[in-house]
């Protein structure tokens, strides 16, 4: 496992996995918006780059070097790195939306790959923690960096609420 956690807290607000992620653009994209909400990011390989790719740091401008993340070999050991933590999975065949869920600070949040999204043996959609994001039928799917931000910012606005 990689581990650049130089500049993160050791008990982040949120976890951002992303499942085998295929383009570097949106993986920097959302690495640039973990930084700005405090969140760690985890990268679950084989990936469809390599990590020192120049697209992916580019999307991340000069934000990389300030953001905690990890990758890890396999979905098994994230599992096993994130026992005991609230785990929500986001896609477009979810029963239950964002706005149906009430989040804590620690939840980890996974997002599958840009062309599949997550496979059967990791989604149910009928699952409780199995989230979409509303939209109208006429759109198929949203960026997947746009809607990790939805997600992550509804997490922040929840979290600020609790503190209240």
């Amino acid at each position: 496992m990689n581990d650049s956690t130089q500049n993160g807290a050791a008990d982040p607000p949120a976890h951002v996995v992303l499942y085998q992620p295929e383009i570097p653009q949106n993986t920097g994209n959302i690495g640039r918006t973990c930084v700005a909400t405090g969140a760690h990011l985890w990268l679950v390989r084989p990936m469809g780059f390599r990590i020192d790719e120049r697209r992916l740091r580019r999307a991340g401008l000069d934000y990389w070097q300030h953001l905690t993340w990890h990758d890890v070999p396999d979905w098994d050991h994230l599992r096993q790195t994130h026992r005991g933590r609230r785990m929500f999975y986001f896609s477009k065949t979810a029963q239950r939306t964002l706005w149906d869920a009430d989040f804590r600070h620690g939840d980890v949040f996974v997002f599958g790959r840009e062309t599949s999204g997550l496979p059967p043996e990791i989604l149910d959609p009928n699952d409780s923690h199995a989230l979409r994001l509303p939209m109208q039928p006429e759109v198929r799917s949203l960026n997947l960096s746009v809607t990790v931000g939805i997600a992550l910012y509804e997490h922040q606005r929840q979290l600020l609420r609790q503190q209240a």
